[in-house]
């Protein structure tokens, strides 16, 4: 392979995120409920990953479309200053960026409302070869969401990727019940990395036990298969054998993000050479510092507090 620009090529869903600080309670019809800040932040599978990375020190680029509008500049402008490459982020006219409105309350799972805005756009055909010979691993974040990009454009990528020496990582976003499987059959099987939660799963799969998601998902294709189950850990299966991962505790904030966090912390691994255990370590290291502030990147490890918070914490695991 050619000298290489970019640890990791981030395509998939770029959002404006608008993230209140913790609230008492939903608040009901007409009522108004005050909280000590709301932030407008940088959100979507793409833009969180390339931002933790670089936290980490890694070079990468978003693939990703947003409007041409104040949040479109605000997310070009962010991501920069995050440090990293926007040159593949483009507007879509007549697209506004797509928004999501996150509500925290205290001792409850964030809620989403969302807008697909520009990333409708996005067909999964921007990477060329020349592109995937720049680079060392391939994420696509925040697939299913909508119907594009394409199952046949994913798959000729990874496929592409695969030939090209190239690392492959592919994550989820699934708004509602329904049939995914013909988003997923002509991917999986270039695929090295599934990162699925368990919800997602579960709506996949129709099976409850992660580890049976898991199996199903390392059936259709996919080499290595985390599914992650925020508070219960993660469930793995890999070609080296199926185990379970505890997490880290820390003091819960805002979850927003961790998921992501968890995908680059385990990308992170992957281009140490890391195994499939040690990756899942790293990347539950770093989604745990994740929700421990508001917003989906702010409160991720950079490398030194990531490697600081690895040398003093184990975490639990058992073979399945």
């Amino acid at each position: 392979m050619n000298d290489t620009l970019f640890d990791c090529l981030c395509l998939g869903i770029v959002v404006a995120d608008h993230v209140c600080e913790p609230i008492d309670h939903v608040p009901h019809a007409g009522e108004l409920v005050l909280t000590e800040r709301t932030n407008l932040t940088t959100g979507g599978c793409a833009a969180n990953v390339a931002v933790d990375l670089a936290r980490l020190g890694r070079n990468t680029a978003v693939v990703g479309r947003v409007g041409d509008d104040f949040f479109g500049r605000f997310v070009a402008d962010a991501l920069k200053q995050a440090g990293v490459d926007d040159r593949h982020l483009r507007a879509s006219p007549g697209e506004a960026t797509s928004c999501s409105m996150i509500v925290n309350v205290r001792g409850e799972d964030r809620r989403f409302i969302h807008s697909r805005g520009a990333n409708r756009t996005l067909t999964g055909g921007e990477i060329s070869r020349e592109m995937l010979r720049q680079t060392r691993v391939v994420y696509v974040g925040g697939y299913c969401l909508s119907d594009q990009p394409s199952p046949a454009n994913v798959a000729a990528l990874f496929r592409a990727a695969g030939e090209c020496g190239v690392k492959t990582v592919l994550d989820v976003v699934i708004p509602q019940t329904g049939n995914y499987w013909p988003f997923l059959e002509p991917v999986l099987p270039w695929t090295d990395v599934f990162l699925p939660n368990n919800d997602e799963g579960e709506t996949i799969t129709e099976e409850k036990d992660p580890l049976a998601q898991a199996l199903r998902f390392r059936e259709a294709g996919a080499k290595s298969v985390i599914v992650t189950c925020g508070g219960q850990g993660s469930v793995a299966a890999c070609p080296a054998g199926n185990f379970r991962a505890g997490r880290f505790h820390v003091p819960l904030v805002d979850g927003t993000g961790s998921g992501d966090a968890f995908a680059a912390g385990y990308i992170h691994g992957l281009l140490q050479g890391a195994d499939v255990a040690q990756c899942v370590r790293i990347g539950s290291a770093l989604g745990a510092s994740c929700v421990r502030a508001t917003g989906a990147t702010t409160g991720a490890f950079n490398a030194a507090e990531l490697a600081d918070f690895l040398k003093s914490h184990d975490l639990e695991w058992a073979s399945l």
